[in-house]
């Protein structure tokens, strides 16, 4: 295997039905723009309320992606 360097970003992804909704819209948000995205990994999980009442629920998610920068 040749050998590759890879960036990682963090990205928030929300969404008022769940974490696994919120990650993947992190994940899906990143590959419009990225190219060649390789590993997602979900490192928080928290909510945002109102009055008591989850109104969204909020997944940090890492992203690496081959960098091809000089």
């Amino acid at each position: 295997m040749a050998e590759s360097v890879y960036k990682i970003i963090e990205l928030v992804g929300t969404s008022a039905e769940s974490w696994e909704k919120a990650a993947e819209a992190a994940v899906s948000k990143a590959a419009s723009s990225l190219r060649d995205l390789r590993i997602a990994e979900v490192s928080e999980l928290d909510m945002q309320l109102d009055d008591g009442k989850v109104q969204a629920y909020r997944a940090k998610v890492k992203v690496s992606f081959k960098y091809e920068g000089d």
